[in-house]
């Protein structure tokens, strides 16, 4: 929908209005900042008076092409929160005109016409752009493939902000399928902007891609590899577990012999500081025990909220009532 240039350029939380959100790189502290703000004044909303009627008479078109729960039920919900209302294409996209060979712009061009903004989850790195060039309405990126997630990584930096107090000084481990996680890819851009020292735990074929390696060493950020927790969980204010994906993985042989690669457990969390956050983007398959629910410790439910709060942020930012 934006030239690529303005695309990438910075983002103010009062200039998104009529702009797509595809990529954290269009955020650096100060927009990250003043969108964290509405997100505050949105769950003050939402604990007050349960929502608001800021969006009336506005509709989301929200199309998954991947199943998905948390982010599909988090953007209907945060719509509806907000007042407006939603085409929830969810289930069943491939009964759909797609299975008569409609093309992805096709699609978006169809949906515009009844919608006003655009929320699109689909398996290639690159559809989101694809779609948004077609567009004349709003498109957000709810995950493209092994791509970027861009509204996880900021829910993500705000619950980490929000529980720790700051983001600068901190010490943050990822553990598990960072070569497949979109999450962890985009959540690692935006920590680049941060003084932060990053720790990444990953069996060797699940290892963090080179080039985003490489582009946090250009950035200047203190980054170091290991293959244990053990090695690192007392010394980190954020441990961030992500699942191995099984969808992602050609090999199922590989896929059985890392899956549960990580564990973490109650034994593993009594080594880990006080004050430090457990977090997850969910879902969660083997990686974090059930027993650990309890420990206050565990952030990833909390996370999962907030996700409500700060896409109602996004939506109302796009539709130019932030």
């Amino acid at each position: 929908m934006i030239p690529e240039p303005l695309a990438r350029a910075p983002a103010r939380a009062h200039d998104l209005a009529g702009r797509d959100i595809l990529s954290v790189s269009q955020f650096d502290p100060a927009s990250l900042g003043a969108i964290f703000e509405i997100t505050d004044e949105m769950r003050a909303i939402v604990q007050r008076d349960g929502g608001t009627d800021l969006l009336t008479r506005r509709v989301l078109a929200a199309l998954f092409y991947e199943p998905s729960t948390r982010t599909s039920a988090s953007f209907i919900a945060a719509m509806q929160r907000l007042g407006g209302s939603v085409i929830p294409i969810t289930q069943g996209v491939q009964f759909s005109s797609v299975s008569k060979g409609e093309s992805l712009p096709d699609t978006i061009r169809t949906l515009e016409q009844y919608a006003d903004v655009i929320v699109l989850r689909h398996p290639v790195v690159g559809s989101a752009k694809i779609a948004a060039d077609a567009a004349a309405k709003p498109v957000i990126n709810a995950g493209d493939g092994a791509g970027e997630h861009p509204t996880q990584a900021l829910l993500d930096l705000y619950t980490i902000r929000d529980a720790l107090g700051a983001i600068d000084g901190l010490h943050i481990a990822m553990v598990g399928d960072l070569r497949f996680g979109r999450t962890v890819h985009s959540l690692t851009k935006l920590l680049a902007q941060y003084d932060v020292r990053l720790t990444f735990v990953s069996p060797e074929i699940l290892r963090l891609p080179l080039n985003v390696m490489n582009d946090l060493r250009d950035a200047g950020v203190d980054v170091r590899e290991t293959y244990n927790v053990a090695d690192i969980v007392g010394d980190v204010d954020v441990l961030y577990v992500t699942r191995v994906q099984k969808e992602r993985f050609t090999d199922l042989q590989q896929y059985e012999e890392v899956k549960d690669f990580y564990v973490i457990t109650p034994d593993i969390m009594r080594s880990a500081r006080r004050e430090m956050i457990l977090m997850h983007p969910l879902p969660r398959v083997t990686e974090i025990a059930e027993s650990v629910d309890a420990d206050p410790r565990a952030a990833y439910f909390r996370q999962a909220r907030n996700g409500m709060f700060v896409r109602m942020a996004l939506l109302a930012a796009v539709l130019g009532k932030a």
